[in-house]
């Protein structure tokens, strides 16, 4: 199941307390203060995990709590720390912390084995063998170990990818993917058949590949959240490059071209500065007799009002996949570069 939003509280141990104690051995009557310090509470750390790509385990578990410190104790034996709280995350998982209704972004977590400390364990208590003094040699107070707070997380999965796919419902954009790689997204001939982002490792040679985003097909408004827009939007933000998938038998690909900039600009403007790729789907669907006059005058009519060249390609047909791959992965690596 993928999962790509969480809410969990979380707390640091708490320190241990200091000891009182004193000495007391045969022939020593009046021994000096002996007691301990207290261990030092556990941290809660998160750590990038590549082996991650949701975050369902913060689903159903919401309290994290790392252990306390354990108390000192007499002979000024220190207290056990607490070990720390591992939270293994995917790559890509924002981490904001909610404070009175408002959120503060802590960190984004984006790189394998990446270590952040999320809360600091409480500082364990002295014993009172650090307050003896010349005037109060056997002072009966030590210590307590510092309290941590109880912390409200927001946890916010964004896919990390080379590419990501945008088109309209039903545009191919899950076809394709099923076809380039090894993953098997719904596929139906009705529009909203992907409820949820796919991702796919798409091959390019032995030795080289890239990894391709496909998210729920995008309507007018989906910047204001309409249809699936607003939680599923977010997934193509970090993606290198942007596919545009456009059915080559709409009545008029360049408006539903810009339709689809347009949403992604007013939910993010920086994504009218990502590079991007325009690619006609479903060409098989044309009559034999049909088909280059239309690729044709779309592509006229493309370059003359964009700039842009247009591909085409049928994902059921296998038509002009090869060289979409390998159109990608030279935009990646210019990207890259």
């Amino acid at each position: 199941m993928f999962i790509d939003y969480a809410r969990i509280r979380i707390k640091a141990g708490n320190g241990g307390d200091g000891a009182v104690s004193f000495r007391r051995e045969k022939f020593v009557p009046k021994g000096g203060p002996d007691g301990g310090d207290g261990g030092r509470g556990g941290d809660v750390i998160a750590i990038g995990d590549t082996n991650l790509n949701t975050l369902l385990d913060y689903r159903y578990s919401k309290s994290f709590k790392a252990p306390n410190g354990v108390s000192g104790s007499g002979g000024r034996k220190t207290g056990h720390s607490g070990a720390p709280l591992i939270l293994r995350l995917p790559l890509g998982t924002e981490i904001f912390v909610i404070q009175d209704d408002r959120k503060v972004k802590l960190v984004d977590i984006t790189i394998p084995g990446e270590k952040v400390i999320l809360a600091k364990g409480g500082r364990g208590g002295k014993g009172n063998c650090n307050y003896a003094t010349p005037t109060n040699q056997a002072p009966r107070y030590a210590q307590p170990g510092k309290h941590t707070d109880e912390m409200e997380l927001e946890l916010v999965l964004k896919l990390m990818a080379d590419v990501g796919l945008v088109g309209f419902p039903n545009a191919g954009k899950s076809t394709l993917l099923s076809v380039l790689s090894s993953a098997r997204p719904k596929i139906a001939d009705y529009e909203f058949t992907t409820l949820e982002p796919m991702l796919g490792v798409v091959s390019v040679t032995d030795y080289q590949s890239f990894v391709m985003a496909d998210i729920p097909g995008i309507i007018e408004g989906a910047h204001i959240g309409k249809g699936l827009g607003h939680q599923f939007l977010r997934h193509i933000q970090r993606t290198s490059i942007l596919l545009y998938l456009i059915d080559v038998a709409m009545a008029d690909p360049l408006e539903a071209y810009r339709t689809l900039r347009a949403e992604l600009y007013l939910y993010d403007s920086f994504m009218d500065k990502k590079p991007f790729h325009i690619v006609l789907s479903k060409i098989d669907t044309l009559p034999d007799e049909e088909r280059e006059q239309r690729l044709q005058d779309v592509r006229a009519i493309f370059k003359e009002t964009t700039g842009e060249e247009v591909e085409a390609i049928s994902a059921v047909g296998n038509i002009g996949l090869d060289q979409l791959k390998y159109t990608l992965f030279r935009m990646i690596q210019d990207s890259r570069a």
